[in-house]
């Protein structure tokens, strides 16, 4: 039982359950959301999920901003596993991993900027209401959709990057980096 409840917090050597299941459902909520938002650009005011749409993507990325919370917090609470590569590869993963989270919480607070031009609140699944700031710029919701939409390709194209340096290191330096997102190893 002891080595079940260790493999949830992160040792020297992999990351715990918590931290592999934040990653992942940050990743698929990414996906999912960059998906949607791609697909409600095409719709027109009278298409029939026109709103829904929109409100699914604001629920969502306030739940997402709240994953992100939980996992800054995680992260800050926790031991991360060992970098592995030379001293320039850990240096360069570092930056991407600091510049993704930058990335992610830019995304999301201008979703925010631009849900909450008009004063009006997010409702989050219809269970409550994250109220808009009582301040406002002019032209906030063109402007901050702007840059949510170079945001969002950038996070995009940072993830990619993540992804094919996780899969070089696991199929060419074969040194497991990739299985420490997949499963914890027990506590060594």
């Amino acid at each position: 039982m002891r080595m079940r409840i260790n493999m949830v917090k992160n040792s020297k050597t992999s990351y715990g359950w918590m931290a592999i299941a934040l990653h992942w459902l940050m990743a698929f909520g990414i996906f999912f959301l960059f998906g949607l938002g791609l697909y409600m650009v095409e719709l027109t005011y009278y298409d029939e999920w026109y709103r829904g749409s929109l409100e699914l993507h604001k629920s969502l990325g306030l739940v997402l901003l709240f994953l992100w919370i939980g996992r800054v917090v995680w992260r800050w609470i926790n031991t991360s596993p060992a970098m592995v590569g030379t001293a320039i590869e850990k240096k360069a993963a570092h930056a991407v991993h600091l510049f993704l989270y930058f990335l992610m919480l830019a995304l999301m607070v201008t979703g925010y900027l631009i849900s909450t031009a008009d004063g009006r609140g997010i409702v989050v699944f219809e269970l409550f209401e994250i109220p808009a700031m009582s301040i406002s710029f002019e032209n906030q919701e063109d402007i901050a959709g702007d840059i949510h939409w170079a945001i969002a390709w950038s996070l995009i194209l940072m993830v990619a990057l993540h992804s094919l340096a996780a899969i070089k290191h696991q199929l060419i330096n074969k040194d497991g980096t990739l299985m420490k997102m997949i499963r914890p190893k027990a506590n060594q």
